[in-house]
């Protein structure tokens, strides 16, 4: 089921016109938190998920909290990507739903706070439009335990959010930004539809709309 706190459709991004959605990766294009999964192959996993529960709702500082997971995953072999990546499942209607989006002249990009290694390839398979997300450095085959570069945080993806746009030529008000963690609230709020996702109980309290249903294809709903 799809909430909204102020139903006005009639303010709504519309099909009609070409637009942009936004979404995050984990727990929203795909069913799986791909941190939490590596750090199972790395044994640490019971570990890991609860720190990834915990900054998904907020509580901690997710550069931070990104960091300290990442440590743990010293010495797995850069391999470990080919078995994550088949071992994640695209969420319900999240295909159908980009697809959609193409036949109407839209775009879709992701921003993830996962990593290349693994959102590279789930952005080849959907056909997306553009994606950023976080890399690990690896040496002779294996982790450091650190990232490479910048990290995605919640200004990232709002930024990555404005700058396609305006590389679209198109205003705000024809977006969307759909995620389920307290980094994606920045975007959702800027967003002409902003939509917490099958989401933490922090940004469901603060989106200005949610889905509870995990089938991606609702989004249309809000699109005719």
């Amino acid at each position: 089921m799809l909430e909204q706190e102020t139903p006005n459709i009639a303010s709504m991004p519309t099909l009609s016109s070409p637009g942009l959605l936004v979404m995050d990766v984990d727990s929203t294009l795909i069913d799986e938190e791909v941190i939490d999964e590596l750090g199972a192959a790395a044994g640490v996993g019971e570990q890991i998920a609860s720190v990834t529960a915990r900054a998904m709702n907020g509580e901690l500082d997710f550069r931070e909290a990104l960091r300290a997971r990442v440590e743990l995953l010293e010495g797995l072999p850069t391999s470990i990507f080919d078995e994550v990546y088949r071992r994640v499942h695209f969420t319900h209607g999240a295909l159908d739903l980009i697809d959609a989006l193409h036949g109407h002249g839209w775009k879709v990009g992701v921003v993830s706070g996962g990593f290349h290694e693994v959102v590279d390839r789930l952005a080849a398979d959907a056909k997306l439009d553009y994606w950023i997300a976080n890399r690990l450095e690896a040496v002779d085959g294996k982790l450091t335990g650190r990232v490479r570069g910048d990290i995605v945080t919640k200004d990232a993806k709002l930024e990555s959010l404005r700058t396609w746009a305006a590389q679209m030529g198109i205003d705000m008000a024809q977006t969307v930004a759909v995620g389920d963690g307290a980094n994606d609230l920045p975007m959702i709020h800027a967003a002409g539809l902003g939509v917490a996702f099958c989401a933490k109980p922090k940004v469901r309290a603060e989106a200005p709309n949610r889905l509870d249903e995990r089938d991606l294809t609702k989004i249309l709903d809000f699109l005719r």
